[in-house]
């Protein structure tokens, strides 16, 4: 049994940035167990399956894998895959429509010059606000201070568009950069809310890393231990979201240019907008381009079912 597939960079325009994604495109057929062996043979942060869509109006169902478990939405991965399928197309879509356990994800492709470079999904769900947490638990978390987070705008709190985060405000850039995850902390801090995430950015953009809004990082549990996400699409979009519920203005569209992967050596950007209409908010997207790295096949043969 082969199945094909194909990897990308997400959220850059050059190889070895953003955030890297598997693509199996002939994803029919195997069983739930065989796609979390691939995904966890990929080894990487997320690993989408292709498959008929339940519905004939939409493009496909995309069923999205970590090395630990099947999540119901996330970010780079729908912007990778719509890029992959609009540019093995023989006239690529305009938009794309994805079944995925939080919904129907429509996702808009970019071209340049009719070349396709990138997508931008639109979030499943509308902005959910939970639980909050005090700045020293969240700054622990981080190995961080209180001092280090910052609640002018907001306390730490849980927000969502189909996948839920801690989201943290902190200080300054220099915070950013020298923070760390406190498996310690993690496991008390974020244990208590019945969340594993913390996504956390800055307004202090220096000179060097301009034109930009926010830099962000991104600690997860991975394979082994906590790790780093270098482009978290479903956290920027989320962020985004509680950014503009807050922003006084009722009628418009807030965007923001999001900076991730940085201090890790894959540098990423996120573009983000925000639709609001008579102080709601009516639409969550975040966009990016992406590069095609590796393409090939993988022998299943023998593998469990």
């Amino acid at each position: 049994m082969q199945r094909r597939y194909i990897t990308v960079d997400v959220f850059t325009d050059r190889a070895f940035g953003g955030n890297p994604l598997a693509v199996v495109l002939d994803a029919e057929g195997l069983s739930t167990a065989q796609m979390q062996a691939i995904a966890t043979e990929f080894n990487y942060s997320e690993t989408t399956f292709v498959l008929p869509p339940q519905d004939k109006a939409n493009d496909a169902q995309v069923r999205i894998f970590t090395v630990r478990s099947e999540i119901p939405f996330a970010g780079h991965p729908n912007v990778g895959t719509a890029f992959v399928l609009a540019s093995r197309a023989a006239k690529p879509p305009e938009e794309l429509r994805f079944e995925e356990k939080a919904g129907l994800v429509p996702v808009k492709i970019l071209s340049d010059g009719g070349r396709v470079v990138g997508a931008e999904l639109t979030a499943p769900q509308p902005l959910q606000r939970t639980t909050e947490v005090n700045a020293a638990a969240a700054a622990a978390c981080l190995s961080l201070s209180a001092d280090d987070v910052t609640t002018d705008r907001h306390f730490p709190q849980v927000v969502s568009v189909g996948l839920p985060f801690l989201v943290v405000e902190i200080a300054s850039r220099e915070a950013v950069r020298r923070a760390r995850p406190d498996a310690a902390a993690f496991a008390r801090v974020l244990a208590e809310i019945g969340r594993d995430v913390v996504y956390f950015y800055t307004r202090d953009i220096p000179a060097t890393e301009q034109p930009l809004d926010l830099q962000a990082r991104m600690f997860h549990p991975g394979a082994s231990g906590l790790s780093e996400d270098p482009a978290t699409g479903s956290a920027t979009a989320a962020c985004a979201a509680l950014l503009a519920d807050i922003d006084p203005i009722s009628d418009g569209e807030l965007r923001l240019r999001i900076g991730q992967g940085v201090d890790m050596g894959r540098p990423s950007l996120l573009l983000t907008r925000v639709r609001k209409q008579g102080g709601a908010i009516v639409s969550v997207h975040v966009g990016g381009g992406c590069v095609k790295m590796l393409e090939g096949t993988m022998n299943l043969r023998g593998a469990e079912s």
